[in-house]
């Protein structure tokens, strides 16, 4: 690997977190209007959500394979450019049997591009030798809260959503294969390390894996429901609460940005457990209160206290002894997935069955069940 190409592969990288949170913000920020043009309700939107969590799982199988086949350049163009037309297509299907198919491939491309950029972030951080993974997240939380902000400008502009998407989209495939074309030419095979399945390497994997669910839970829950929080449980405007996922977004890169700093004042464990305190209760106060204002600073804090779970458990899952660098961010990324996607459709069946306001109560519950847990990473 020659030393020249890590700067404009890490500057590449930094780009290419940020077009996905861009892609996943409009996603989260039109969910209202995917809702509306389709006519479907909590209980159909969940099973919509669910069809993505599937193509997503689906994806997750074959990923490694794939790159390791293909290189994770191939990876991410292909990919990203499948993920592009799908967000540009999300309002032309006449119906839920038309678009959960085409849901089902956003998410199992969101996430072979996201498998394959982390991958190459990794790569790079131990080329370099400096701490890059909480930046490089932190870049796809920026993306995230540009994504939503602009659905907010233009829908305060009165520009229809389905002009919308196909604008946003091509935002997002534009710059793609120019950074794609600035990556790692190809990666280093893994250390012939195996991993350790049986023993204490397993069992720290599976508590590491465990608090990346519940911290991508809760995640995955606010990038899919704050907009609907705000809208339908603190009566807020559509434009108002679209700024939802800005907020939420633009906490949490901002708390990312500073997380090496944190890390390096902060043990593991402390980190994790006042970052799950303070999402649980500024959650709490959005939930009880139901204003507008509230609702928007209180995801604000949410956002902040969940921002270092996933650079904090990527970084300890190397440092497991006796298990490969890669094994081990690619067992916790698993885990973390799951909770990633099967949050929101949970969430989405419990609001069916009660309210909305009273599902989100489940993120609290993962939220403090984290802060409790985190003690056993120190």
């Amino acid at each position: 690997m020659s030393a020249a190409a890590l700067p404009a592969a890490t500057a590449a990288t930094r780009l290419l977190f940020a077009l996905e949170g861009f892609t996943m913000g409009v996603w989260g920020a039109h969910l209202p209007s995917i809702k509306q043009r389709h006519g479907i309700d909590e209980g159909q939107l969940s099973l919509l959500l669910l069809g993505g969590a599937a193509g997503a799982l689906l994806s997750l199988g074959v990923a490694g394979r794939l790159i390791e086949r293909l290189g994770a350049r191939t990876v991410v163009a292909a990919a990203g450019l499948a993920m592009a037309a799908c967000l540009a297509s999300l309002l032309l299907p006449p119906g839920l049997l038309t678009l959960l198919p085409l849901v089902m491939l956003l998410g199992a491309t969101a996430t072979l591009a996201d498998v394959a950029i982390n991958a190459e972030g990794a790569v790079i951080e131990a080329a370099s030798g400096r701490k890059l993974m909480s930046g490089l997240h932190g870049m796809f939380s920026l993306g995230g809260m540009a994504g939503a902000g602009g659905v907010a400008a233009l829908l305060a502009l009165d520009m229809a959503p389905s002009r919308q998407l196909p604008l946003l989209a091509l935002l997002v495939a534009l710059p793609l294969l120019p950074a794609v074309a600035r990556m790692l030419p190809a990666h280093p095979p893994p250390p012939p390390t195996p991993l350790a399945w049986r023993g204490a390497g397993a069992r720290r994997l599976a508590l590491l894996g465990g608090l990346a669910a519940l911290g991508m839970l809760a995640e995955g829950a606010m990038y899919d429901w704050s907009v609907l929080l705000l809208q339908t449980e603190a009566g807020a405007t559509p434009a108002f609460a679209a700024l939802a996922y800005a907020s939420f977004s633009a906490a949490m890169a901002l708390t990312r940005f500073g997380g090496d700093a944190l890390r390096e004042r902060l043990a593991p464990g402390r980190l994790l457990a006042a970052g799950g305190l303070l999402a649980a209760a500024a959650l709490s106060l959005v939930l009880l209160l139901r204003e507008p204002w509230v609702g928007l600073v209180g995801l604000a804090l949410v956002g902040a206290g969940l921002a270092n779970v996933v650079p904090v458990l990527f970084i300890a899952a190397t440092r497991v002894p006796g298990v490969a660098t890669a094994d081990g961010i690619a067992h916790v990324a698993s885990l973390g997935f799951l909770g990633f996607l099967l949050g929101p459709p949970l969430i989405g069946a419990a609001a069916q069955a009660s309210s909305l306001g009273l599902a989100l109560g489940l993120v609290v519950l993962a939220a403090l069940t984290l802060a409790a847990a985190a003690r056993w990473l120190d």
